[in-house]
């Protein structure tokens, strides 16, 4: 039993370095083979997306950074920037504590692989989104009412600064790239068509890692009509990268989907570790309110980030939010609860988990 674990645990990370490896191919020459033993770990701050409500579901505003305390493996952290929906962000802290320099190795104002990054005068406002459209076989029914449903979603997003549309089936399409253009973006949607076998898991890694680099807030959509059938990456591996960098998963699925437990559980599970949902639209027309949904919570997050004080941890590390005083006990917090130190190669940018033995390089 000892021995087939070993073996399960060494093929997802061979799969996992195959996929994180793959866009980067063709880079060759004799400078990145010796650069590719460089390697650069960067905790600079952690950014974190919270949505808090009431009990009725009813998004809670006004709050203020001293209304929330935040914990990180027990050890209780400053924030250092504040944000309201798509208020201007308030800097309280200016910089990391000198006591956490041995946490960096790398410029304060360059993204790290936990797609934390210190925050600069010039930081966009708003979110970045990533649609991730279903073309999969499993679409053909009703496909034009999908474009209709994701369009409108685009049409209607307020405070978002840029949006990307990525389409799959047995392979991810980029079909627009992160732009603040949302006509060419919603070109791209009348552009999807109908295809082969659905690889969502190994998609939505991919799309991960384009977002990871990304400051501020940031969300994947995806948009899908049934299960994972040609994938090679569990789906417990893409959440967790998605924790690590801060990625906040929105699944909506149709009620085909919903009809095979295993993906419905996947899908709750997924998103919730992210800090976002799981919607299962029981029609067509009730893709739109889900849509609907995402939006307001987009709109009505509090971005939080904080310096990490010194962590001998460099495995997972967990995150609790939590609101000061007893009045505020009666709310709900929704938000990543953890993640997990990565490291990135200087000449591909590669995410890889960030094990004891390499914490010093």
């Amino acid at each position: 039993m000892e021995m087939h674990n070993r073996v399960s645990m060494a093929k997802r990370y061979f799969v996992l370095l195959w996929l994180f490896t793959l866009p980067f191919s063709g880079r060759g020459g004799a400078r990145a083979q010796d650069d590719s033993s460089r390697i650069r770990v960067s905790v600079v701050l952690v950014q974190l997306s919270v949505a808090v409500t009431d009990r009725k579901g009813n998004y809670v505003s006004g709050l203020r950074p001293e209304d929330f305390t935040i914990v990180e493996d027990k050890i209780p952290e400053k924030i250092a920037t504040f944000e309201e929906g798509n208020e201007p962000t308030r800097r309280l802290i200016d910089a990391a504590p000198s006591n956490s320099r041995s946490m960096m190795s790398a410029p304060a104002a360059t993204p790290d692989s936990t797609g934390n990054a210190a925050i600069t005068n010039s930081q966009t406002i708003g979110s970045n989104v990533f649609i991730l459209f279903d073309t999969s076989n499993y679409m053909y029914r009703g496909f034009v009412f999908a474009q209709d449903a994701i369009a409108d979603f685009i049409r209607s997003l307020e405070g978002v600064s840029k949006v990307a549309l990525y389409s799959y089936s047995r392979d991810l399409s980029r079909v627009a790239m992160l732009t603040s253009d949302r006509y060419q973006v919603l070109r791209g949607v009348r552009s999807t068509v109908a295809g082969d076998d659905a690889a969502l898991y190994n998609s939505l890694l991919m799309t991960v890692k384009d977002a990871a680099p990304l400051t501020g807030r940031k969300a994947i959509v995806v948009f899908s009509n049934g299960p994972d059938n040609a994938s090679l990456v569990p789906p417990e591996d893409v959440a967790e990268l998605a924790q690590s960098t801060g990625t906040i998963i929105y699944m909506i699925s149709t009620r085909e989907a919903e009809t095979e437990p295993v993906s419905a559980a996947v899908f709750e599970r997924m998103s919730k570790a992210t800090g976002g949902k799981a919607y299962f639209s029981k029609d067509w027309r009730d893709e739109k309110q889900a849509f609907n949904s995402i939006r307001e919570d987009l709109a009505h997050l509090y971005a939080i980030s904080y310096y990490p004080q010194p962590n001998a941890n460099h495995g997972w590390r967990a995150i609790t939010v939590k609101l000061a005083g007893k009045e505020m006990q009666k709310y709900h917090i929704r938000t990543r609860d953890g993640y997990r130190l990565l490291q990135t190669t200087q000449t591909s940018g590669n995410l890889l988990p960030l094990g004891p033995e390499s914490a010093s390089k």
